[in-house]
């Protein structure tokens, strides 16, 4: 069985973490696989890249500037929403690259950002290839969002956008919607893998969706590399107090909409001003920070930046007696199973797939959404309870019984033999 995963990037945010793990994933169970990537970024020997040459790589930056730069100029409603929408207007064919010619089963994940196309999806739809198609976000059943907030014009046919200046009936993301329409009536053999029961059910919903296989996996994760380490050690190399109740929060861009860094601020200065206790709290803080003014939290900020390496990021958790994921919209966060991995417990709002990860009260706390209140009475919980050992422990024991390489390998070779035996 050969199979080639399809992802714009090998590294630099949460698609490319969990198609790099899924990759590791099935390599480990023997599966012949390969990850064909727009410009590689690491040295793993199982990516290759379409960008071969000087050529082909500054294609590779056209590509993303000619389908950006015009959105945001001309079409984005304000800032907040600049990379939010993805119109996939321009891209590569790769229907006839050697990884995508020798593979018996076609796995396209996050595909944005000047990769692939609509038009390019549809020529790899006509190649006659069995394909999986994972869904990261919403954006291969809507107009061009990647997440809809409270909108559900995909249900139908998509139109007022509430991400565009010039919104209407058949503004941007109707033509968008009409577009990926075309596109799957090219999909005779295609099955849909959401990361989260939430997803796979909003999938569901949807007008572009209705009647195709729709399955919902994990994402995996290495245990051997996310597992508690000495939580003295890793406070002592991170210049950490060893005596304060550390908070851990981290993404990609701290500052992202979807993370919701501004209700984290005030279920902070809640939990000051309502509980006993928080004198000695102190805050850790991962990931890019462009202009967020941390001396908004109510109590002393550490701030060690963007973390590529996977054990320094296991560290962090480890160090951690809470992780905190405000997140209003999101389908399987890494950081959250990482955290869980690592022994943290988690708090954090009850939505999207967080609640496939974060069992309330058993190994974390699921706060009603968008509550400062709940969220900062989340925070008391995991550290008034005196049950912070088990927590901790359940958080463990979760991910090693539902999340493990092995564990999600085997759900997606089930998938690829099915297909295949069709």
């Amino acid at each position: 069985m050969k199979v080639t995963l399809i992802n714009t990037a090998d590294a630099g945010g949460g698609a490319p973490a969990a198609c790099m793990r899924l990759l590791k994933a099935l390599q480990l169970q023997q599966v012949d696989v390969k990850l064909l990537v727009t410009e590689k970024k690491t040295s793993e020997p199982l990516v290759d890249t379409i960008a071969h040459s000087f050529t082909t790589r500054l294609k590779a930056k056209f590509n993303f500037f000619y389908e950006r730069l015009p959105f945001i100029w001309f079409r984005a409603k304000d800032k907040s929403v600049r990379f939010a929408f993805s119109i996939a207007d321009t891209g590569t064919d790769i229907s006839n690259e050697t990884d995508i010619a020798n593979a018996d089963i076609l796995h396209l994940h996050w595909t944005n950002s000047g990769y692939l196309s609509i038009k390019n999806l549809q020529q790899i739809l006509k190649t006659g290839k069995p394909v999986v198609w994972t869904l990261h976000d919403m954006w291969a059943f809507t107009g061009g969002c990647h997440y809809a907030g409270e909108c559900e014009n995909f249900i139908s046919q998509c139109g007022n956008c509430w991400m565009l200046r010039d919104a209407g009936d058949d503004d941007l993301s109707h033509a968008g919607w009409l577009r990926k329409n075309e596109m799957l009536k090219a999909a005779n053999n295609i099955t849909f893998v959401t990361c989260s029961n939430w997803l796979a059910g909003v999938a569901r919903t949807s007008n572009l969706l209705n009647g195709f296989r729709i399955l919902a996996i994990p994402n995996p994760i290495d245990t051997s590399l996310f597992y508690p380490m000495n939580k003295t050690a890793a406070r002592a190399k991170w210049n950490i107090s060893q005596k304060a109740k550390i908070i851990l929060f981290g993404a990609a861009n701290i500052m992202d909409r979807r993370k919701g860094i501004s209700y984290l601020v005030d279920a902070l200065s809640n939990f000051k001003d309502n509980y006993t206790g928080t004198d000695d709290i102190e805050i850790v803080i991962f990931g890019k920070n462009k202009a967020f003014d941390t001396s908004l939290f109510p109590f002393k900020v550490y701030e060690v930046g963007t973390i590529s390496s996977q054990a320094d990021l296991a560290e962090l958790y480890s160090l951690a007696d809470v992780f905190v994921s405000p997140a209003i919209e999101d389908n399987l966060p890494n950081t959250v199973m990482e955290a869980m991995a690592c022994a943290t417990p988690v708090v954090a709002f009850n939505t999207g797939g967080i609640p496939d990860m974060v069992e309330h009260l058993q190994n974390g706390y699921l706060a009603e959404f968008k509550s400062a209140d709940d969220f900062a009475a989340g925070i008391h919980y995991v550290f008034g309870t005196g049950n912070h050992n088990a927590l901790a422990e359940n958080a463990r024991n979760k991910v090693l019984t539902t999340f493990t390489n092995e564990i999600v390998a085997e759900q997606y070779m089930a998938v690829y033999q099915n297909i295949l035996n069709k």
